[in-house]
């Protein structure tokens, strides 16, 4: 079972933090999707706190507040590598390394923002060393091309109305794969973590991956496991 977590901000990382500690309570690693910035500040400090402590780290793109300018890319803002011809990648990756190395924070592999990466995407990770790319529906092996079929549960709309329909999903989807013994992924955004529903949901689809003979891992783990 793979937890992770992105949108850490300033604002959210007391809750964060809490998320963290509870999933240690249940023996769970988090993988953290960090977003390379040049600034050390308390975000940076504790993504590099919780890798030392046995966490993943997985870079989630270089900077969500600019559109890239290839015209292809018409999914938002969030969407930093959807549509990215190689060259355009490969920028952006310079620019995150080139961050990632002025503050220090070690990544695992790569996941891109709202899990979408093109096949330029790929080609420039494979160029720059990537050895993980983590996608909507599978995580790949870049050096060696196998691919590890799961797709990510995330809570995907912000509509208050069908928040409990949301939450009865995730957790069923959570106990059906890990009954059938594969890869669970779990994904949350920090910004929900304030919303007490979405919250123990993800507690809840945890558990009862637990209880289904399911383990926590990370990311990192599987790159690793893979070069063994």
């Amino acid at each position: 079972m793979l937890v992770s977590l992105s949108g850490v901000t300033p604002r959210t990382l007391h809750r964060c933090a809490d998320l963290a500690t509870e999933l240690v309570r249940r023996r769970v690693p988090l993988s953290i999707l960090h977003v390379a910035r040049t600034e050390d500040g308390p975000v940076t400090a504790w993504v590099r706190a919780r890798r030392e402590a046995g966490d993943s780290v997985l870079l989630h793109g270089y900077d969500h507040s600019v559109l890239p300018t290839h015209r292809a890319v018409q999914l938002g803002r969030k969407a930093e590598f959807a549509a990215l011809p190689a060259h355009e990648a490969r920028l952006r990756l310079i620019a995150a390394k080139a961050a990632l190395d002025t503050t220090g924070v070690q990544v695992d592999g790569f996941a891109p923002p709202r899990w979408l990466a093109s096949q330029g995407t790929l080609q420039a990770l494979r160029e720059h060393g990537f050895s993980l790319c983590a996608d909507l529906a599978a995580v790949r092996n870049l050096h060696t091309g196998e691919v590890t079929r799961a797709r990510v549960q995330e809570f995907t709309s912000q509509s208050h109305r069908t928040e409990t329909v949301r939450c009865f999903a995730l957790v069923l989807a959570a106990a059906r794969a890990a009954r059938r013994g594969g890869l669970v992924r779990l994904d949350i955004d920090a910004g929900d973590l304030a919303r007490p529903g979405l919250r123990q949901a993800l507690f809840d689809a945890v558990d009862v991956a637990l209880e289904n003979r399911a383990f926590g891992s990370t990311y990192g783990s599987l790159r690793h496991a893979a070069a063994a």
